[in-house]
């Protein structure tokens, strides 16, 4: 009896929680399905902040930047491999000689260069550079030129461009350390018109450049012909120069350099374009010409360049050598016939630098410590600078009496000079 009331109690209990076990199992699905929906909806909404992340990457990856500096302003992409640089040269000087100059040179100040810069990089290989030139009361184009920079070892560049010959005119103008480039530049060739190879082997120790070019005169760039060519002959160029030390563990030995340069063409001028040069002194008075008028001096065959070179840079000081010697065929109608002649001239400079204030001196780029301030008590960089140089023109110009090829009026047969300067960078821009 007692046992069927326990069975009875038993049976009624589990009639009583059967339909809350039932409730309690439809409970737990439902929970489990919520939280998967959850899961799901998360799982959507990590993805779409991943997405919006990495579309604001994207975005600041492939925005332009702006930049103003020391060098002037670009723009270019993110990654640097398209650019647009503006910038600019301004030299003004002011010319004062003691005495009456025979040349002609007045005392007066001038716009020696008004130089706009445009720069544009494709691609992170083509670069692309003009530059005209307003200053001295004349418009020209300096540089309108592309550079495919193919590998380091091989560059091509086509168009206007400096002759790859004189050490001081390869120097951007504003990192001569003189207002004026000294006389081996006056022998040497500026810009000109052509095809150019170029590049760097030996992992920077040796430089080579190679160029085909219409040829220009001692001095001079293809403008004076108008940027076209007067002569079926075209002049090659060739320069290579060595670092050899340029990774040695001697700090004093890596910024010394050394090279050989030259040039060969063979062209006939006449009596509107006589294809030869006049050579100024540092003040622009002119020493030496050759005959013009009615039975001129003309270049008349072959004409050789030939141009040994060096710079030594380390710490503060700076020291620069180079000689150009030229070999000119030339002819002149006389009363006694037709002169013919190789006509030899050669010129020399050594120069040296020395900034006061310690800066590093380089032969491209070098930048002052401090920028002129009177709040901020700096002045900038101080260098002090000296230069030996020399031109001498074959005895053989000046033979011949009535007959000789120079201009007896402006016919010095060699010009010495040498000078000291003080140069004052007031920034990064500016010196004087």
């Amino acid at each position: 009896m007692g046992n069927n009331r326990h069975l009875r109690a038993a049976v009624i209990a589990t009639l009583a929680l059967a339909p809350l076990a039932a409730q309690a199992e439809v409970t737990t699905e439902e929970l489990l399905r919520r939280l998967e929906e959850q899961e799901q909806k998360i799982l959507v909404l990590e993805r779409k902040l991943e997405l919006q992340d990495e579309a604001a990457t994207a975005a600041k990856d492939s925005a332009p930047v702006v930049s103003a500096g020391p060098r002037g302003y670009s723009l270019r992409s993110a990654d640097s491999r398209n650019q647009l640089r503006l910038r600019g040269v301004l030299h003004v000087d002011g010319r004062y000689l003691e005495g009456k100059d025979s040349g002609g040179v007045t005392d007066t100040w001038q716009a020696t260069r008004v130089r706009p810069t445009f720069e544009r990089t494709v691609g992170g290989i083509y670069d692309f550079r003009f530059m005209p030139d307003f200053g001295q009361g004349r418009t020209v184009i300096q540089d309108a030129y592309v550079t495919a920079r193919l590998a380091p070892a091989f560059q091509l560049t086509a168009g206007k461009f400096k002759s790859p010959v004189g050490l001081e005119r390869l120097q951007s103008a504003s990192d001569i350390r003189f207002v004026q480039r000294a006389f081996p530049t006056s022998l040497a060739p500026n810009r000109d018109l052509g095809l150019q190879f170029a590049g760097e082997l030996l992992g920077g120790r040796l430089n080579y450049a190679a160029a085909w070019l219409n040829g220009s005169n001692d001095g001079g760039s293809s403008d004076t012909f108008g940027d076209v060519d007067i002569n079926s002959d075209q002049e090659y160029a060739l320069r290579l120069f060595t670092h050899p030390f340029v990774e040695s563990e001697s700090f004093a030995l890596r910024g010394l350099g050394f090279g050989l340069a030259g040039t060969t063409t063979d062209q006939t001028g006449n009596a509107t374009q006589p294809l030869l040069p006049a050579f100024r002194s540092p003040g622009q008075s002119t020493f030496f010409r050759y005959r013009a008028g009615t039975t001129p001096t003309i270049a008349d065959g072959e004409r050789t360049r030939l141009a040994p070179q060096f710079y030594y840079y380390v710490g503060r000081l700076g020291i620069l050598g180079e000689y150009t010697e030229v070999s000119q065929d030339v002819s002149r109608v006389t009363s006694i016939g037709l002169r013919e002649d190789t006509i030899d001239t050669n010129a020399w400079q050594l120069a040296a630098s020395w900034f006061l204030t310690g800066e590093e001196a380089a032969y491209r780029g070098f930048k002052p410590k401090t920028t002129f301030s009177l709040s901020d008590g700096t002045w900038g960089a101080f260098e002090v600078v000296a230069r030996a140089q020399a031109l001498e023109v074959d005895d053989s110009a000046f033979a011949g009496a009535d007959d000789s090829f120079a201009d007896p009026v402006a016919a010095a047969r060699e010009a010495n000079s040498w000078g000291m300067g003080l140069n004052w960078y007031l920034n990064a821009l500016l010196s004087g």
